[in-house]
């Protein structure tokens, strides 16, 4: 069986090479040969992903059997139907979807369409929740007089021109 790993990370994330090697490790234990690893450092939320597409275009010209990922939110946390439009596009290019981490989300068992959707329903709505949180906070911050949220108080110009002249002239 050729497999083909796809992670998504948070740019400066750790964890990535740990995912990597986990799922490396997995894979050979299972007798599969890895064919492809697709690292994307973007966000789940967008379909845009340059690695994501790759990974679906390989799928589509066959290049493996069996996509592996660390969990279904590393696939889409884009909602039920883009998750079930990328689990079809896959099964319909005769590729297999495992979960790692999450043995019940995978298209190789009976129940794997239905707890798919569902787990990609409850990833929507973290997304949903993450990102009313850090509007929520950049709202906050505007109310305290800052944009990025950094601490009130800092310079507001960094440059005197009255104190310019004046050190000039002393000159």
């Amino acid at each position: 069986m050729r497999a083909a790993i796809y992670v998504c990370v948070s740019t400066g994330d750790v964890c990535q090479d740990d995912q990597l090697q986990q799922l490396r490790e997995f894979a050979g234990a299972q007798g599969w040969m890895i064919t492809s690893e697709y690292v994307d450092h973007e966000s789940g939320a967008k379909s845009d992903r340059l690695q994501f597409r790759q990974m679906l275009a390989d799928a589509a010209r066959r290049r493996f059997d069996l996509l592996l990922v660390w969990a279904l939110d590393q696939l889409t946390r884009e909602g039920v139907a883009q998750t079930f439009e990328y689990i079809q596009r896959l099964t319909a290019s005769g590729v297999q979807f495992v979960s790692f981490t999450e043995e019940h989300f995978r298209t190789t068992g009976p129940a794997g369409d239905l707890i798919i959707a569902i787990a990609a329903s409850i990833t929507e709505q973290e997304r949903l929740r993450i990102s009313k949180r850090v509007r929520a906070g950049l709202a906050r911050a505007r109310v305290r007089g800052t944009r990025s949220g950094r601490p009130v108080g800092r310079p507001k110009k960094v440059f005197n021109r009255e104190k310019a002249s004046e050190l000039k002239a002393t000159r």
